[in-house]
């Protein structure tokens, strides 16, 4: 297949490579800076970041919260799609002096800038109120990654998914979980009926898998290969993926949301939004078609 899939059943292991990109945190310059690559356990689904907010900047599309865990500073980058829950499960906003827990997908591409940048999937304020959360992969007998915690649905258990519709305690199984509760048994693993649970997991399998179904037809139909390397044509699977695609001179630009690539012919260094990385192969112009190595597309339209 075309796109690298994240398996967590089998637990595979995860390596998050560099890229710098120059976004500014609130309020504060940014410094674009190589840092070392971080590990993380194969176990490890998200990457969670603690702290409280302190500094919030609105963007056009985005807001920046700059979030501090004692000496530790990152920024997390919020849209009107990311899910923000108290920890009792009740919808809320962000604001100056929540202490908050983000929760990152750890197979997201990872943006690298200091101060470090995430776009979590969930966001968990803390609250006065009792409530306990768990944010994790939980497999086919309900039990989550390190098989610390099972959970038994109730009849009064609120089940929904990410857009808020409901879904059946079949949905749960094998799927990455938001579960809220109050108490659990002291027991190995500890079981608890929550009171909420959501499915983080897309829920338009159906749509996703018809696009990569396209995908793979347009690069099966259409490739050839330069040094051992499979060139493959970038507007149309781009286009399926959801980015535009503009092409000026020698230049092809394609954006999505927040995200921007620019590469141009014959050159192999191409920019992720104001990062430059390097391409294995120059991207060519052939029968009027920009071609880019399968890997890139792979990596990156994601």
């Amino acid at each position: 297949m075309y796109i690298k899939k994240f398996a967590p059943a089998a637990m595979t292991a995860l390596l998050l490579g560099s890229v710098v990109v120059p976004v500014a945190s609130a309020n504060e310059p940014t410094t674009e800076t190589e840092v070392p690559q971080i590990q993380i356990d194969p176990v490890h689904i998200f990457h969670d970041t603690h702290g409280t907010v302190e500094k919030i900047h609105a963007g056009e599309k985005i807001t920046y919260y700059t979030v501090k865990d004692g000496e530790q500073t990152n920024v997390l980058e919020i849209t009107n799609d990311t899910l923000v829950f108290d920890n009792t499960g009740k919808k809320v906003k962000l604001k100056e002096g929540d202490k908050v827990v983000a929760y990152t997908f750890a197979n997201k591409p990872q943006k690298y800038i200091y101060p470090p940048q995430f776009n979590p999937d969930v966001v968990i304020v803390e609250s006065e109120q009792v409530g306990f959360v768990e944010v994790d992969y939980f497999f086919e007998d309900l039990t989550n990654t390190y098989n610390m915690l099972k959970l038994n649905i109730g009849e009064e258990t609120i089940l929904l998914n990410a857009k808020g519709e409901k879904v059946a305690s079949k949905d749960l199984a094998e799927k990455h979980l938001i579960v809220f509760y109050t108490a659990s048994t002291k027991s190995i693993p500890a079981q608890t009926t929550p009171s909420k649970v959501i499915v983080l997991d897309d829920t338009d399998e159906s749509t996703a898998k018809s696009v990569e179904v396209d995908i793979d037809a347009i690069i099966a139909s259409d490739f050839y290969e330069v040094a051992g390397v499979k060139m493959v044509p970038l507007r149309p699977i781009a286009e399926k993926l959801g980015y535009k695609v503009e092409a000026v001179g020698k230049k092809v630009i394609l954006t999505k949301d927040d995200v921007s690539y620019t590469m141009t012919h014959d050159e192999k260094i191409f920019h992720y939004n104001k990062a430059s990385h390097a391409l294995q192969v120059a991207p060519t112009l052939r029968d009027a078609k920009t071609y880019i190595p399968v890997e890139w597309i792979s990596d990156y339209l994601k």
